[in-house]
């Protein structure tokens, strides 16, 4: 049976209707995920370092997309609520030509000062060629890798986020194909690895395209846009605390990075990047579940319909609560094994990142409040308050624990640091939610 926007919604009704957006998610983490396994193990550490210093560059780019998909539903979503169908196509519509045009001038500007920025990060050797060479490779894919990232949060707003889960998964499955036959098989390294990444971004944002092109049954399909600068700039506002969120997490990334390459060397950054793929799966749970469940916010919120607003509040403040807590539990038990699939072949690489993925479990307890409020503000049209929290959230506690926390406690601190920024950033999330729950009505 279909789920709308405007049913009354149970948590079982709650979990169906977010849960096609959380696998879409964790599908397209494993994009990620499945590189850093054939890449580890058929290619080496020094090949995974390389993927992990240049990864937070594409990710800064890619966050683009990932900002006029979250600002841009909240604004169609809210016009659908008020009835105004035409509108929201119309302001769909120039969301996706926009994506797709900024994509394409980031891709060629990327190829070319691409050597330089893996330079500043302090590659060099080996390590700068495989960087340089995985990223040019990427970047051609770059405009359909961001459109993927817009069209994830679009299918939910357009009540159609099985299709979207299909198309997903599609594209996850021809990743992990090509993976094992050009990087297995052919022995291509990082080469196979990141062709095998760009095919499927391609279908990833091609096949959406093609779908909402046509005629379909959703409510939202391409018509010919209409320039509005103020839609664009409300878009980007409303984003504008993911792209915060993703800028700040790819530079937390990049001071992760030189504190590892001080303290443990190639193989710190190595089990970062380990670190990164386990943890990344489960992560994406919380930010799958606010990309499905913000479409409901902003509909009940553009319909003035409080007592639902506050029903999904309670409800998605339970869901993720329960969930952080049985991931950080499962986590940490399963640290071991985690660590060996990646990392079989070198006995003192696993026992590193044994021990990062113990101490960085802890995270989760905390870190579902940081996604979902700022998610949250955003669907309510806020995205103000919605940047404050990501600033606070990366740039402010994350910073600051990466910088201090080694200082303190070694290598150790390194893994330790983002857990206390986001038990830090929950207490700042929770402010905002208290302070703001009589002017939108949630609670």
């Amino acid at each position: 049976m279909d789920i709308h926007l405007s049913d009354h919604f149970t948590y079982s009704r709650l979990i169906r209707f977010t849960l096609p957006a959380i696998s879409m998610m964790v599908v397209t983490s494993l994009y990620t995920v499945v590189d850093g396994f054939f890449v580890s193990n058929f290619a080496g550490k020094n090949a995974l370092a390389a993927i992990t210093l240049i990864f937070p560059v594409l990710g800064i780019l890619a966050s683009l997309g990932f900002m006029m998909g979250t600002g841009g539903a909240a604004l169609v979503g809210k016009r659908l609520g008020q009835g105004r169908k035409a509108d929201a196509r119309r302001a769909f519509s120039l969301l996706v030509c926009a994506t797709f045009f900024v994509g394409l001038v980031l891709a060629s500007l990327g190829q070319v000062f691409i050597q330089d920025i893996a330079v500043l990060l302090g590659a060099e050797g080996e390590m700068l060629a495989g960087s340089v060479l995985y990223a040019r490779i990427s970047l051609v894919s770059l405009p359909f890798f961001m459109l993927q990232f817009f069209f994830q949060t679009f299918f939910s707003t357009a009540e159609k986020p099985r299709l979207g889960l299909l198309v997903t998964v599609a594209a996850g499955c021809a990743n992990i194909l090509l993976d094992a036959v050009f990087v297995a098989l052919c022995g291509w390294g990082l080469m196979g690895a990141a062709l095998a990444t760009a095919i499927s971004e391609f279908l990833g944002g091609g096949l959406p395209l093609f779908y909402f092109a046509r005629k379909n049954t959703s409510l939202l399909r391409l018509t010919w846009p209409r320039f509005s600068l103020r839609d664009l700039l409300k878009a980007g506002g409303n984003g504008a605390s993911e792209f915060l969120n993703n800028i700040a997490f790819s530079f937390l990334m990049m001071l992760y990075n030189w504190q590892l390459l001080r303290l443990a060397g190639e193989t710190g950054v190595a089990a970062f990047g380990i670190l990164l793929y386990v943890t990344f799966i489960f992560a994406t749970i919380f930010g799958g579940y606010a990309i499905g469940s913000s479409p409901l916010v902003s509909y009940n919120f553009g319909a003035n319909r409080r007592t639902e607003l506050q029903n999904i509040f309670r409800k998605s403040l339970v869901l993720n609560s329960l969930a952080g807590l049985g991931i950080g539990l499962f986590c940490a038990v399963a640290a071991g094994p985690f660590a060996r699939l990646f990392t079989g072949y070198d006995a003192a690489l696993c026992e590193l990142t044994t021990r990062a993925i113990r101490l960085f479990a802890p995270t989760f307890f905390f870190s579902w409040a940081t996604v979902f409020g700022s998610a949250f503000f955003t669907a309510l049209n806020n995205g103000a308050i919605s940047a404050l929290i990501a600033v606070l959230h990366m740039f402010v506690f994350g910073g600051l624990a990466i910088l201090l926390l080694p200082a303190l406690l070694g290598l150790d601190g390194v893994w330790c640091a983002w857990p206390v920024a986001e038990l830090l950033s929950l207490l700042a999330t929770a402010f905002f939610l208290l302070r703001c729950r009589k002017t939108y009505g949630y609670a």
